[in-house]
């Protein structure tokens, strides 16, 4: 039978290691909004958009970011990209007016995250956004004579493997290139204009994103035309793997859509399948393959 020094030795390990995975965790959480873009609805003096996501915690001499006092001011943050956003922390100037936070609502996408009842003067809250998806955040306070000021926001989330990738398509139609699949806009408002990858009318027309490494991708999400045609998506194949014999549309098979309604974007659930491809592959004479965009996400390959 063990000593009863050993077992404790064994259990101050086991939660050393537990204490020590948490706070690694932590520190490698990626905040997301360094690397984003700000504007406001309108700036006081020196008090730039920019300021709220510098990282620095000097919150006296325009350290932070504010509106002037107007109806409904608001700020936005431009991840460049579309994210699951899980929370969003925000930091309430120090010096005086810590009121004024009092009822901003924090949104992603056109959804409301949540609203903020109240911070404490210099305080950093943090709201659960669950996960919401969204290339844009924006705080917002509704009323008249409202100032928006903002010291630091901070978001964290799981990222779109595909905005790093590379893409290719088997034909191009147009100026709809490949790329304009994984650009980060769900192409709704911009489809005249090819906001949207598509091929020529063809046998078999494909379309590949190359991660330019090996995924456990979860889920892939595929978002529709909305000006016509919408039927024509009906059938495509989601095919993920490593190999790019016949184009990488040998690989193996995650799923295949059905439908997807006009403008509107389904996931699709992989189950960690491994691979550094995606394609999409429509199977029959005279198809037309449109993506307004496609997403992946997923964890690394570390083995």
């Amino acid at each position: 039978m063990p000593c009863l020094k050993h077992i404790l030795k064994r259990h101050i390990i086991i939660i050393y290691s537990f204490l020590f995975g948490q706070i690694s965790c932590l520190l490698n959480s990626k905040n997301l909004a360094v690397v984003g873009a700000a504007i406001q609805s309108s700036t006081s003096e020196d008090w730039i958009a920019e300021k709220a996501i510098d990282r620095g915690l000097q919150q006296l001499y325009a350290g932070c970011s504010s509106t002037l006092s107007e109806t409904n001011p608001w700020w936005r943050l431009d991840l460049h990209h579309i994210y699951r956003v899980n929370r969003v922390v925000v930091t309430n100037r120090n010096d005086c007016c810590a009121e004024r936070i009092n009822g901003a609502e924090i949104r992603t996408w056109l959804k409301e995250c949540a609203v903020i009842p109240a911070i404490p003067a210099g305080e950093s809250y943090s709201y659960s956004c669950g996960g919401m998806e969204g290339r844009y955040v924006n705080l917002i306070i509704p009323g008249d004579m409202k100032t928006l000021t903002l010291c630091e926001v901070k978001v964290y989330g799981e990222g779109n493997l595909a905005s790093n990738g590379s893409t290719t398509q088997s034909s191009t139609s147009g100026d709809w290139f490949a790329e304009r699949a994984i650009d980060g806009n769900r192409g709704l408002h911009e489809q005249y204009k090819g906001g949207c990858s598509s091929t020529l009318a063809e046998t078999n027309p494909w379309w590949r994103l190359d991660l330019n490494n090996v995924y456990s991708v979860s889920r892939v999400v595929v978002t529709n035309r909305i000006d016509c045609c919408v039927e024509k998506i009906n059938g495509a194949e989601i095919r993920i793997g490593n190999s790019l014999e016949n184009n990488g549309n040998n690989n193996p098979i995650c799923a295949v859509i059905p439908a997807i309604p006009a403008g509107e974007s389904y996931s699709f659930s992989c189950g960690g399948m491994e691979g550094r491809y995606v394609n999409l592959i429509i199977p029959g004479d005279m198809k037309t393959l449109t993506l307004c965009e496609v997403e992946v996400f997923g964890e690394e390959n570390r083995l």
